[in-house]
């Protein structure tokens, strides 16, 4: 991997103990490696090249673990760079400081492949919890501090554990330096933020996820970096990393560069990094952002803002190629690895492999369906019959990809409100709107992720410069949307009709999507074993409907498994005692049906007994 060797590596050379320092700078003059062990001049300890590589390098003896340095690059003009920080650079100082620290590696775990196949197989539960380690909890009597990686382990991962989350999502560790990027501007693309500790004890703290049975998820930042003048830009003088052309590689909406994805040196570097994180830290899953601003040449571009390919169309045919080869790479190299793509339009096949075609991702965040559906609970109740098809249309599409259903830290930022203050109507049902919509997205096929907060109904939208609401969650209202969560992940994980065949038409099955007028949706979920079935039935208006029939398969009863109405989440606990018997009453086209009390603004999981 080019993490071996380039960067700065403890070595023993001559039978001394020292640091080897690498870096690519093809375009440079000379260069040199300057830290606290030489006073930080530039003349005590010049650099070779490696002609053919562009490679600099050199050995120093003596220098020990934790000492801070820079690369001193001089350009063709003879000019000095700004003082670089290492792309390799496996540590970084805090911000506002900007120094790469000499750090050993952590090293894998045994078993660690055999743990990832078996927990994100295609067939598997998979509920994420996204997560911003800078705002998930602060110390409030500390000076709003941080939680340290070693704190988080301790409140974060038991949290997660107890609310039955599979997944922990993590937005960018990677080192950046501004806290408003939350993440999303790296510079430090093999560093895990300074901000929270060292990164053996990242590594200690994923490693406490997996003894918990937690993946981890890792927000991968592959398209575009910040212009900060110790990182990558203009790193030996020349346009090295980013695209020359400001046309196609300089990001309008978040004044970055864009990597230039048809230099192979650059698109390496890219796939070592993604290899990097898998297997030195033990990530289990890449969710890569941003994937639709690289796909296309004229994203957030104007006409004659942007270059056409070589065919005249705009797509970006590098990037194209760039993302098949490092989802290749990945699945190739680490076996029950997964990639998760973030990608907002309609490419095809983003989820497909890529020799049928596809980008190669294993999974694609279901934009649509979250767009569709949050727009239609913004709907007052008594106009949502006229918005039917919003929450009708996703089932068009629902198996054209691998997909997540995304509720997102994008949905409750920048004015947005959160999930709570998107819903219409008084207080109790804005929370039962909450429940509800939770409810119908695990019933829903697709695996799962909710960010932070949303899980008890956080009652202000995300700000990254404090904690989470946590004395809100002590409420009733948002303890019950709590416990209504914790309860729809361990349904989801318990019954394989919730998740076995997500991604296969199968496993669903529509009784009723066509009663608009009373704003009721109805259908089964299935597993590979006939027997192992599931009826969702979702009421989305606040009136109480009872008698309501729907055609159901073949059995004696149905139990109700899951009420969102139960008073123990806040609601008003109407439903149907349990049980309901089966009738010979021939509806929606079957033999059999049922009369049920559906609760108001809820949703009932059925399941069937035979005997």
């Amino acid at each position: 991997m080019l993490y071996d060797w380039l960067g700065a590596h403890l070595r023993t050379r001559d039978g001394q103990d020292g640091v080897e320092f690498a870096v690519w700078a093809p375009s440079a003059q000379a260069a040199a490696v300057v830290g606290d062990f030489n006073g930080w001049n530039r003349d005590a300890h010049p650099m070779h090249v490696e002609h053919g590589s562009g490679v600099w390098r050199t050995f120093v003896p003596g220098v020990p673990e934790g000492v801070h340095y820079k690369y001193a690059i001089q350009a063709r003009s003879g000019a000095w760079m700004p003082l670089k920080a290492d792309p390799f650079g496996f540590f970084s100082e805090m911000r506002p400081k900007t120094a790469s620290i000499v750090t050993a590696l952590p090293h894998g775990n045994a078993g660690r492949n055999e743990r990832r196949t078996e927990m994100q197989k295609r067939e598997a539960p998979i509920c994420v919890y996204e997560v911003h380690l800078g705002s998930w909890r602060r110390v409030a009597d500390d000076g709003n501090r941080f939680l340290t990686y070693d704190e988080l382990a301790d409140q974060l991962l038991d949290y997660v554990k107890w609310m039955g989350f599979t997944h922990i999502e993590l937005m960018p560790v990677t080192e950046h330096p501004f806290d408003g990027s939350w993440g999303y501007q790296p510079i430090g693309m093999y560093a895990p933020t300074s901000r929270f500790g060292t990164p053996q004890q990242f590594r200690a703290f994923v490693d406490r996820a997996h003894a918990q049975g937690i993946g981890v998820i890792a927000d991968w930042v592959a398209g575009h970096f910040p212009n900060d003048e110790h990182g990558l830009a203009y790193f030996d003088g020349t346009h090295l990393y980013e695209h020359a052309d400001p046309r196609q590689g300089w990001h309008p909406d978040w004044n970055t560069y864009i990597f230039n994805f048809g230099r192979f040196e650059v698109t390496d570097y890219l796939i070592s990094n993604a290899l990097f994180w898998l297997n030195v830290y033990d990530i289990d899953a890449l969710r890569v952002d941003a994937v639709a601003s690289m796909l296309y040449l004229d994203y957030s571009r104007k006409p004659g803002e942007w270059v056409p390919n070589a065919f005249g169309g705009r797509e970006n045919l590098e990037a194209i190629d760039f993302l098949k080869r490092m989802n290749e790479t990945v699945y190739g190299a680490v076996p029950g690895a997964i990639t998760v793509a973030e990608e907002s339009t309609a490419w095809p096949k983003v989820s497909a492999p890529t020799y049928l075609g596809g980008l190669g991702f294993g999974y694609k965040w279901n934009m649509g369906w979250m767009n569709d559906t949050l727009h239609y609970f913004s709907h007052e109740p008594i106009h949502r019959k006229y918005h039917h098809d919003e929450l009708t249309f996703s089932f068009v599409y629902a198996w054209d990809e691998n997909f997540v259903l995304p509720l997102s830290h994008d949905e409750v930022v920048h004015g947005k409100g959160s999930i709570l203050e998107k819903m219409p109507g008084d207080r109790w049902q804005q929370f039962a709107n909450v429940r509800l919509l939770y409810s119908y997205m695990y019933v829903h096929p697709g695996k799962k992720l909710l960010f932070m907060g949303d899980e008890f109904a956080q009652p202000r939208e995300w700000n990254h410069d404090r904690g989470l609401d946590w004395d809100a969650a002590g409420d009733p209202m948002h303890r019950g949307v709590q416990a209504l969560v914790r309860d729809l992940n361990h349904l989801y994980r318990r019954y394989p009709a919730l998740h076995e065949l997500d991604h296969y038409r199968e496993g669903f099955e529509w009784i009723d999507h066509s009663d608009m007028e009373s704003s009721v949706l109805a259908f089964a979920r299935r597993a590979r074993d006939p027997q192992e079935l599931l009826i969702a039935v979702c009421n989305f208006t606040p009136v109480v409907r009872s008698g309501y029939r729907i055609g159901v398969p073949d059995a004696v009863a149905y139990e109700e498994i899951f009420n969102s109405d139960a008073a123990c989440y806040g609601g008003s606990n109407v439903g149907n005692l349990g049980r309901v018997e089966v009738d010979t009453v021939r509806f929606h086209g079957r033999p059999r049906s049922i009369a049920l009390t559906l609760p108001p603004l809820g949703a009932v999981i059925l399941r069937p007994v035979f005997a």
